[in-house]
């Protein structure tokens, strides 16, 4: 055996590893009548954080969402130059999280989990909620000028670097040019984007392919020509975002709002279903209530994206008043995306009849579901959902790199631009051909991301519980009155 495949085996084997350290099942829990809950240890990460930190901001999701609302409705935009404001960095979190797991991933959560998995899916977006919550603050505590794009910068490679200083100081030591965990951070993340562009790509090129038998070649290279037009200059990222998000979000919203009401006498023996299922008999008996369960909680967690520390990278460039503002609004970004967009897609599914759909799954099952709601236009609309949905997350993605290139390699354009000529290869790369260890890798980095994110995120909850507080007494405070 050479040098190179030994290293090149040896490689591979570490990279399944920590795939099946971060993504597989660390713990088993047997369940009375036969099968098991797995939880992986982002699992356990994350359900337990998501916890704590609904406990420490006192039930936040429910308590403040009126407050949520009326932020998000605020008037005022952005003060400094080249900022962005609350609402706008709200946006491209949006773009990001409502992507592919709205389509494909609450599809196969159902598929997998049955209706029941819709409940768990809403849980787990009532606590990600605050954990969303304490990252929008710290992005916003530790944000920093950008002396390349205008206005502001930051995120969890910020965060982490000054909570690590911070210590530092405390025991008299000089602050550290970089902080270990924020490079590995940056470095993840870097690479989970690359390897969204390339899963992107491909799920558009298959979806207008069945849709309209577009070859991938064609569609391809339409997506790379529109995509660089847009990231390779200064700052139209945010513009574009600006009026894709609402189009296509609202679009999809307003679709299933008319299917519900075509349906509305079925929707209560949809929503006994969910929550028959959700805690049935039936599954538990069957053993399937793992499958329920966790199918639920982890598409719920990683379609949010509530403690990766994605997010954190858009809400630090806003330009709000108040930390706990951007807090607020990223709270409010879980529950457009889960508790919104992917219930409209569980909707749409489970008000089909079940022999319709029975043994489908993927987009052949939501394509079919929808051709059943709208005939041929259902089809066509989901090709064209899933192409608007997959392009607004690659522009987001780049955006969040922005201050992780930075982090890594310094203020100049010549770092920024190769990694956005890098992520337009993976783009065009994608489109062709779908390579799964570079998909696995996309996993692999965002896992990553969450557990170097909580390393920092946890013991720095009390800076954002105290911006809490100072926002209720202060500003809640005075208009009460």
């Amino acid at each position: 055996m050479s040098v190179v495949q030994f290293l090149s085996d040896g490689a591979m084997a570490l990279f399944r590893g920590v795939f099946h350290l971060l993504w597989g099942d660390l713990i088993t829990i047997p369940l009375p009548g036969g099968g098991s809950i797995g939880l992986s240890l982002l699992v356990l990460i994350l359900i337990p954080a998501g916890v704590f930190f609904t406990i420490r901001t006192r039930f936040l999701p429910i308590r403040l969402f009126p407050e949520m609302v009326r932020v998000t409705l605020e008037k005022g935009g952005s003060k400094e130059d080249g900022s962005i404001s609350g609402v706008q960095a709200l946006i491209i979190s949006t773009a990001t999280r409502v992507g592919m797991g709205n389509l494909v991933g609450v599809v196969a959560a159902i598929s997998a989990g049955g209706a029941g998995a819709v409940f768990w899916m809403w849980v787990t977006a009532l606590i990600g909620a605050s954990t969303a919550f304490a990252e929008g603050v710290l992005a916003q505590l530790y944000k920093e000028k950008d002396p390349l794009y205008g206005g502001y910068r930051g995120g969890p490679a910020q965060y982490i670097h000054g909570y690590v200083n911070e210590k530092r100081a405390a025991k008299g030591k000089h602050p550290a040019k970089k902080s270990v965990i924020a490079l590995l951070f940056a470095i993840s993340g870097l690479i989970c984007w690359c390897g969204i562009s390339q899963v992107i790509s491909n799920s558009v090129t298959s979806a207008l392919d069945n849709a309209f038998h577009i070859p991938p070649i064609w569609s391809t290279v339409l997506l790379v020509a529109v995509a660089a037009v847009i990231v390779l200059r200064k700052n139209a990222t945010v513009k574009v975002l600006d009026i894709l998000v609402p189009v296509m979000a609202g679009c999809y919203f307003v679709i299933t709002v008319l299917i519900i009401f075509q349906n509305f006498h079925l929707i209560p023996a949809v929503l006994e279903r969910i929550f028959a299922e959700a805690f049935g008999i039936r599954q538990v008996v069957a053993g399937g209530f793992g499958a329920v369960l966790m199918n639920g909680v982890k598409r719920g967690l990683f379609s949010n994206e509530a403690g990766s520390g994605s997010a954190p990278c858009a809400a630090a460039a806003a330009d709000v008043d108040h930390p706990a503002k951007e807090g607020l609004l990223q709270a409010f970004g879980v529950f457009i995306d889960t508790i919104v967009i992917c219930s409209c897609t569980a909707f749409i599914m489970l008000l089909v009849p079940e022999e319709l759909v029975a043994g489908l799954t993927g987009m052949d099952l939501l394509q079919t579901a929808m051709t059943y709601h709208l005939g041929r236009f259902g089809s066509i609309f989901i090709a064209v959902i899933l192409w608007l949905f997959s392009f607004s997350t690659f522009i987001g993605v780049l955006y969040y790199a922005r201050p992780n290139v930075a982090y890594l390699f310094g203020d100049n354009w010549a770092s920024q631009t190769a990694y956005k000529v890098l992520a337009l290869v993976m783009l065009f790369v994608g489109g062709l051909a779908a390579y799964t260890f570079v998909w696995d890798l996309g996993d692999v980095g965002i896992g990553l991301m969450t557990v170097f994110n909580m390393m920092a995120l946890i013991p720095m909850a009390g800076k954002a519980v105290s911006s809490l507080n100072d926002y209720e007494a202060h500003q809640m405070g005075k208009r009460e009155e």
